[in-house]
């Protein structure tokens, strides 16, 4: 399966402005997994869960028993809060070295979503990909919700960067993807407007 692509913001990246009123969005880097004339999804990268970490979950769900029984691959995977919609389902964004026949969304030529049990056994046992994070919950827009939002100087966006996306430094997602747009941060004006 893949994302379409026909001018809409599949890939991308979307930046909350200053003026964001909805405080579950405020500083929000968003990772868009698929949009369409239907809506879109997203995954909010840079809002990471306080209150469990990737082996507590592993553990809960019966994928490990033991911290030894978990071998990743890469870094340690993060777990996000992934947006306010179905925050008790979990989505995988990862590289595109694992791909799960029926289960896999390729977004991008090398970002990939799996939201199954599969993606997290296969981490465990250390044949997971390269780089993931696991989303707790996700951003979901109905038709022309998302584009009103732009319209209205709520969201920057701009091109991907796998180190944005999958990095530790979470703390600096928001300001990285500002200046991915050319933007210097302390420049950006909390004020609204159309020239």
């Amino acid at each position: 399966m893949r994302a379409g692509s026909d001018g809409f913001l599949d890939g991308k990246i979307l930046v909350a402005m200053p003026t964001m009123r909805d405080e579950r969005f405020a500083r929000s880097v968003i990772y868009v997994c698929a949009h369409s004339a239907e809506g879109a999804m997203g995954l909010v990268i840079n809002q990471p869960v306080r209150h469990i970490g990737f082996l507590e979950l592993m553990q809960q769900l019966g994928i490990v028993k033991a911290p030894d029984d978990l071998k990743p691959r890469g870094e340690p995977i993060q777990v996000m809060n992934g947006g306010p919609v179905e925050s008790g389902r979990g989505f995988v964004l990862h590289t595109n070295d694992v791909f799960i026949d029926n289960s896999t969304l390729a977004i991008e030529d090398n970002i990939c979503l799996t939201a199954t049990l599969d993606i997290l056994r296969s981490i465990a046992q250390g044949e997971g990909p390269a780089q993931a994070l696991l989303a707790l919950g996700y951003a979901g827009w109905g038709a022309g919700q998302l584009e009103q939002e732009i319209n209205a100087n709520g969201w920057l966006h701009c091109d991907a960067d796998p180190a944005i996306l999958f990095d530790a430094e979470v703390d600096t997602k928001y300001t990285r993807a500002l200046r991915k747009i050319g933007i210097e941060p302390g420049m950006l004006s909390s004020e609204a407007g159309h020239a």
